[in-house]
């Protein structure tokens, strides 16, 4: 017998955020960098100091346990017992393939364009992904995803296609994942209430609205079948004691969640307003990041990295180019100076 020969890894996918490659490309741009390269919310959630003990010990179950109570209550899902503790959505997305694959499906579809990850991830753990632009084609396969609100382009899908969709799933045994990252921002409805539904779930990000990516901390809404055969596959201590302790403070605190949506939203109107301004056709966005289309979009990457502000353009899509909120008054002026020089350029 010959020898087994081993899957080709999928190909690492470039995403925003890497300011260490930034640096590399642009070795003489000013610092500090203005890193507008992803969709997180610059104004970070002020929690509370950490407990030494948060560092020092296991992270305690009931503290999970009681952070799975909030995060329901929070997202409106009917139960704790529907919610799953990851630290980070990265780590449910090729759990959850691996789950349709033990529910015998063979395909997968992504409504594209959307995050990457989710087709890479499906096609790591072994299903044949489509990616598609078109909601009706996602019900011939057997496990589906939507971004909804999509990035990069805020696009929103209706909740009754969705359901509608997730019934089509329920029929053949397969899985609908909507991906909620953005949800906070989006102004679209979330599906966490309807967890219920065996053939959904729901993810939901922490760091995005509340500016915490470096927790590591999201969650998986779904049926409580599906939840715990989540947490099997985690195993214990997914997640850390700080992540505990922070979102248990951030899920509880309604008054700054209101302030925040309103300043996000003030923010974003500032940044569509400074990119017209700039002669930039807007494509979409949500309060947290906006897409910009324009042919000159790789010439406008590397005018702003020259002058330390990193933005995302997409390999794919090279007439893309999103932009993230600046976190001070000083980088919404460096950012606004960029910008008209280079429209200022590109017309002499």
């Amino acid at each position: 017998m010959g020898e087994t020969v081993p899957e080709k890894p999928q190909a690492a996918i470039r995403h925003g955020g890497n300011l260490g490659k930034a640096r590399l490309m642009f070795p003489d741009a000013p610092e500090p960098w203005i890193d507008l390269s992803t969709g997180i919310n610059p104004h970070s959630y002020p929690h509370s100091p950490i407990p030494a003990s948060a560092f020092a010990r296991l992270p305690e179950p009931d503290a999970a346990e009681a952070l799975k109570r909030l995060a329901a209550t929070h997202f409106g899902a009917p139960s704790a017992a529907h919610i799953t503790l990851s630290p980070g959505t990265q780590m449910l997305m090729p759990l959850l393939a691996q789950i349709a694959l033990s529910r015998g499906a063979k395909n997968g579809a992504v409504l594209s364009p959307a995050y990457a990850e989710h087709a890479r991830t499906a096609r790591m753990a072994g299903l044949n992904v489509t990616e598609v632009d078109n909601l009706g084609d996602l019900s011939a396969s057997a496990y589906a995803v939507v971004v909804n609100p999509n990035n990069p382009d805020g696009r929103v899908t209706d909740r009754d296609a969705l359901l509608s969709l997730a019934h089509s799933m329920r029929r053949k045994n397969g899985l609908l994942v909507v991906d909620e990252a953005f949800v906070e921002a989006g102004g679209t409805e979330s599906l966490a209430d309807a967890a219920d539904h065996d053939a959904l779930v729901v993810l939901r990000s922490f760091g995005k609205f509340y500016g915490m990516a470096g927790a590591r901390l999201g969650f998986a809404i779904a049926h409580p079948d599906t939840a715990a055969a989540l947490e099997a596959r985690l195993g214990p201590w997914a997640v850390s004691g700080p992540a505990l302790h922070i979102a248990t403070e951030a899920l509880a605190d309604e008054e700054w969640q209101s302030s925040m949506r309103l300043q996000l939203t003030k923010e974003a109107r500032r940044m569509n307003d400074l990119l017209k301004k700039a002669g930039l056709e807007i494509k979409g966005g949500t309060s947290l990041f906006t897409l910009v289309r324009d042919k000159r979009a790789t010439a406008l990457f590397g005018h702003l990295g020259q002058r330390g502000i990193l933005v995302r353009i997409f390999d794919e899509r090279p007439s893309d180019i999103r932009f993230g909120l600046p976190g001070s008054e000083e980088e919404w002026q460096r950012l606004e100076a960029a910008l008209l020089s280079f429209n200022h350029a590109s017309k002499v």
